[in-house]
């Protein structure tokens, strides 16, 4: 999981231009489409031969990089372009890159949050590899973007300190379980934060404080934030804490036992439903759709809500499972689920979002 959105500027770049867009409805909350995307179409690059291009220290590749590979669900096909960053420089120089092509692009880490479609992505995926670690002060952490957030929650506490003990079961990154304020056992990413670093679409460098960001369930105050390009580095502030490494061991002896560690899933589908007591994964479950499936993806039979990749789910097997399990809990007990994962339309310029 990973930092933000798609951005890009109205010039046209001729080498994007797209044949006739895909039909679509208007998406809510940053969620999936409600009619197919265009099966009967090649993906978005298909040339059989690599190219690269270089930009100021970068290498860009060509339509070779799938997206499945990027994604811990296991599903998506190629990206128009794509390139790894390790240095928020590198970072800054990619987005400009972007920019000065108006290529849509999309930063990303594990890619633990994502759904991808089968035709790729007609943009560019920047790779964040910006996994640097600082220690300020005992307790205070600054920690890249990138940096895998499961490692920094198990090296707090086996260091003394208590604030990310739920950390070591979240396979994302910093930047991403900053951005959506990853949490889980009561703990949330918002509660430890100090400051942020932050680059803009316009590549400037900015550092803002904990009190000048909102955070909620699920969500933060970058998610609203029209000029944010990425996050760059996270600082932690943690207390000390006897018996923090002890409490992460039972929360990882539980996530073990009740959620599909071993399948291709991206975590928790849905949100949980605010103020009504009652958890998606037991809405899920009560509505019989445990083991539900459709082409290769199912409804864990572990954890509700966990949907998985059998092994051949296909993009559209995944979005119609969640239209069904949406429908499902509707019709059941007039709840309307919303999704926590984020569907990347392959042309992006062409869909219209709502946050």
């Amino acid at each position: 999981m990973e930092i933000n959105f798609p951005f890009s500027t109205s010039r046209q770049n001729p080498s994007l231009m797209l044949p006739t867009p895909p039909t679509f409805t208007k998406m809510a909350s940053m969620a999936f489409p409600v009619v197919q995307s265009p099966r009967n179409s090649t993906p978005i690059f298909s040339s059989n031969k690599e190219q690269t291009q270089n930009w100021n220290a970068l290498k860009f590749v060509r339509g070779k990089k799938l997206l499945k590979d990027l994604s811990t669900w296991g599903i998506g096909g190629p990206c128009n372009y794509f390139v790894q960053v390790f240095h928020q420089t590198h970072l800054l120089s990619a987005i400009r890159y972007c920019r000065e092509f108006s290529i849509p692009c999309v930063v990303i880490g594990k890619g633990s949050n994502y759904l991808f479609d089968d035709l790729g992505f007609d943009g560019c995926v920047i790779l964040n590899q910006i996994d640097f670690l600082e220690r300020m002060e005992p307790g205070v952490y600054r920690a890249g973007s990138g940096f895998r957030f499961n490692h920094l929650g198990s090296l707090s506490c086996n260091e003394g300190f208590t604030g990310l003990e739920f950390a070591a079961g979240i396979p994302g990154t910093v930047g991403g379980a900053t951005y959506m304020n990853a949490g889980a056992n009561g703990q949330e990413t918002a509660n430890v934060i100090e400051s942020i670093d932050i680059v803009t679409t316009e590549g400037n460098f900015r550092t803002l404080n904990r009190m000048d960001l909102t955070f909620g369930y699920r969500s933060s105050s970058f998610q609203d934030m029209d000029n944010l390009a990425a996050i760059v580095a996270v600082t932690f502030r943690l207390e000390h804490s006897g018996s923090a490494k002890k409490r992460q061991q039972e929360l990882l002896k539980r996530r073990r036992a009740t959620q599909p560690v071993n399948e291709r899933s991206a975590g928790s589908v849905f949100r949980n439903p605010v103020n009504l007591g009652v958890s998606a994964a037991e809405l899920i479950d009560k509505a019989g759709l445990k083991g539900c499936s459709i082409g290769g993806a199912m409804v864990s039979n572990i954890h509700a809500n966990f949907l998985v990749n059998n092994g051949a789910s296909t993009s559209q097997d995944m979005l119609n499972l969640i239209a069904l399990v949406k429908d499902k809990v509707h019709s059941k007990f007039g709840v309307e689920l919303e999704e926590e994962v984020l569907y990347f339309h392959p042309y992006w310029n062409y869909a219209k979002w709502e946050r």
